[in-house]
């Protein structure tokens, strides 16, 4: 089994998020008009919630695929405009906001581009592939006063949303230490992806989920990284790594390990194998998708937790935050500490040695 990395294929995470938004409406104060730019990735993550979002217009899409761009949004408005060069679709549209996916070499600077003519983006992970890229897009942000977010769906998702309520009631007393695991089929990935110049490593590409979701549910900081990282066979994909592995030092003195690879077998019944748990001065909780999210704790016998809480959408809540001047669920900070920590974590496996963050 191959699996094709595509922005149109819709997750189940996507699914739940647009669930939400159906479920409770979202009131705008006017039309909102926006495109997409670079449709791999999350874009499920936007388009699939429109449909409950009368005031949300898709008006047009580039990609240096034209088939592809006209495929991904074709649901969300048949008649969009598509292009193929993005510079020439923003001199062109008047739009609103721009969600951004594409390779991750290419986002900085299409994520500034956006930004510098004021308009509001929410883009792929990470936001860039150095430092320096995300210390531009901040300076952007802050000068152009428009609002960003990106797109890290799994923290709205009821998993997880559990697991924060959980800690957040005092269950498992203090968190001491959290392991977590990403584990995913290598199937046919892009040439992009297989040169660091233009993928920037495993672990900001998909270690930068974990990251935010340990930091989002222990309620705890990391602050000092060691990591490995390595390609084991499969030749084919050249600098892209598929075995990582951080030790992070917590806040309070206590651990995280993060496990990530590219080697679940084309066999398996699902493309990820996310994991995890949080242990505690007075317990443990712990999330898989095989047995759900389990609790054990001093007063209690070991149960699953069958009570989740209702799935949220990240686009919903960036749209109310935007324009209802709501708080968001993922604010700038979260972001910006999300890309910082993966960049330590990344910069320790190169210098073999500690990094504090």
């Amino acid at each position: 089994m191959s699996y094709k990395f595509s922005a149109a294929s819709i997750t189940r995470r996507s699914f739940v998020s647009a669930s939400a938004a159906l479920a409770a409406p979202l009131r705008l104060p006017g039309k909102v008009r926006i495109a997409l730019i670079g449709v791999e990735g999350h874009m499920g993550e936007i388009l699939r919630p429109l449909r409950s979002l009368p005031e949300v217009e898709l008006v047009a899409a580039a990609d240096h695929s034209a088939a592809a761009a006209s495929k991904a949004v074709a649901k969300a408005n048949p008649n969009a405009r598509i292009y193929t060069d993005y510079r020439e679709m923003l001199d062109k549209e008047k739009l609103d906001l721009i969600g951004i996916g594409g390779s991750n070499g290419e986002r900085a600077a299409t994520v500034l581009a956006c930004l510098e003519r004021k308009v509001h983006v929410v883009a792929e992970k990470p936001l860039g592939i150095e430092r320096a890229d995300v210390d531009r897009i901040r300076a952007s942000v802050k000068r152009n006063g428009v609002r960003l977010s990106m797109l890290l769906p799994m923290r709205f998702s009821p998993p997880y949303l559990a697991l924060r309520q959980i800690v957040e009631r005092g269950e498992i007393g203090e968190v001491a230490q959290m392991g977590a695991q990403k584990s995913y089929k290598l199937g046919q990935r892009p040439d992009w992806m297989k040169k660091h110049a233009s993928f920037g490593g495993t672990i900001p590409y998909i270690g930068i989920h974990m990251v935010d979701l340990m930091r989002f549910t222990s309620r705890r900081e990391l602050v000092e990284a060691v990591s490995f990282q390595s390609r084991i066979g499969h030749p084919e994909m050249a600098d892209m790594e598929n075995v990582t592995s951080t030790l992070f030092r917590l806040d309070n003195g206590g651990i995280a390990t993060l496990r990530m690879d590219y080697l679940r077998p084309g066999t398996a019944p699902t493309h990820g194998d996310d994991r995890l748990r949080l242990a505690g001065t007075e317990g443990v909780a712990e999330y898989q998708e095989a047995t759900g999210v389990t609790l054990l704790t001093g007063k209690s016998k070991p149960r699953r937790i069958v009570d989740l809480p209702p799935a949220q959408s990240l686009f919903v809540d960036f749209l109310d935050s935007v324009y209802n001047g709501k708080t968001p669920a993922l604010t700038l900070d979260d972001i910006w500490r999300a890309n910082e920590i993966c960049f330590a974590a990344r910069e320790a496996a190169e210098r073999h040695s500690i990094v504090k963050i």
